[in-house]
């Protein structure tokens, strides 16, 4: 019986424009149900919205306009998902993150469209599957992979209204939006051996796949320069003042002879320029110091930061038009924004 009647709405949705009833029918609930789902009510499970949510999507059925929209009406909504980092807290306070918030915010208003950032932290593929049904946005931009590279591969095999924000890796199915991780800590690395240093410290967590890559990059320009890898020289640190701090009066304390330090990003730099000038050690005297993502805090800190710029504009431009321009299709290749270096104060050259 429930076949017959899903192959008379499908007949009738193939000559017409789909219909509140017909989402009923084939979800096999009544036309109130239906509604309610549509219009996010608490009445209404989980499970029954987000089947009736896929339906509207699959028989382009207008169910936006049961949604609030803003005082001028968008022309889209874009929800934007922050993966949890691994062994910690994904924090949208971030200065980086709030860098690339901006940039994405910023590209969303130029095309008319509302961005939602959920509260929702996945940290595995149920969770990103659960982030994509449950969403009735038109796409979903996520903020890192943390470890979940493999999940969204599995996930693009279903699912194609998402882009990511990280690092490319191998066997990459899904679309991704990054930086030159591996340039820019090349070019961190040998600015600093261009200026003469010659035991240069890499500081920074190498589990994420951005440091990961900028760690690669540090490796490679030791090589180019004819230096050893001494692994007493290569320190984890957090991306947080205190760890960076921490881990600095560690490699302080322990008698490691240093002269230049790769932060994998501006936050650890700070903090590796608090732990040496505590100790009297002149920045950038006696150690030069680089960062990475230039953000704003590192144009004041004193002594100014020399940093790896990450392009937060234009990444913003690129992830938003890879999810509208898609048109529902995949979003398209990944795309690399430049590493470039800004030459401040903290290395002395």
């Amino acid at each position: 019986m429930c076949s017959k009647i899903c192959s008379q709405v499908r007949t009738a949705l193939s000559r017409s424009t789909t219909r509140l009833e017909d989402l009923a029918k084939l979800a096999g609930v009544s036309i109130s149900t239906a509604s309610r789902a549509l219009n996010d009510s608490p009445a209404v499970n989980a499970r029954t919205k987000q089947a009736i949510w896929k339906l509207a999507r699959e028989h382009d059925y207008p169910f936006r306009r049961h949604m609030p929209s803003g005082p001028m009406g968008a022309d889209a909504t874009l929800a934007l998902v922050v993966p949890r980092p691994q062994g910690r807290e994904g924090r949208l306070f971030d200065p980086f993150m709030l860098e690339l918030l901006a940039g994405v915010s910023e590209a969303a208003r130029q095309r008319g469209c509302d961005l939602l950032v959920s509260h929702f932290s996945p940290t595995s593929y149920e969770d990103l599957v659960s982030a994509m049904t449950t969403s009735r946005a038109e796409g979903v931009i996520f903020l890192g992979q943390s470890s979940l590279h493999g999940a969204f591969n599995r996930l693009v095999q279903t699912e194609a209204r998402f882009v990511v924000w990280g690092a490319q890796l191998p066997d990459q199915a899904y679309c991704c939006v990054g930086s030159d991780n591996i340039a820019g800590g090349r070019r961190a690395t040998l600015h600093l051996t261009r200026l003469g240093r010659k035991r240069i410290v890499f500081l920074g967590d190498l589990d994420p796949p951005e440091a990961m890559q900028r760690h690669r990059g540090y490796l490679e320009a030791l090589g180019h320069a004819g230096l050893g890898v001494d692994s007493d020289l290569i320190v984890d640190a957090h991306f947080e003042v205190e760890s960076a701090e921490a881990s600095m009066d560690s490699l302080i304390r322990r008698g490691v002879d240093f002269d230049g330090v790769v932060c994998a990003s501006d936050q650890i730099a700070l903090g590796a320029v608090r732990a040496l000038q505590r100790e009297k050690a002149s920045v950038p005297g006696d150690v030069s110091v680089i960062g990475f993502d230039n953000v704003p805090f590192s144009r004041y800190s004193r002594p100014a930061l020399t940093t790896i710029a990450q392009d937060t504009l234009k990444a913003g431009r690129l992830l938003v038009s890879k999810l509208i321009d898609a048109g529902g299709d995949a979003a398209g290749r990944s795309e690399r924004v430049p590493a470039d270096l800004i030459v401040r104060e903290s290395c002395g050259g």
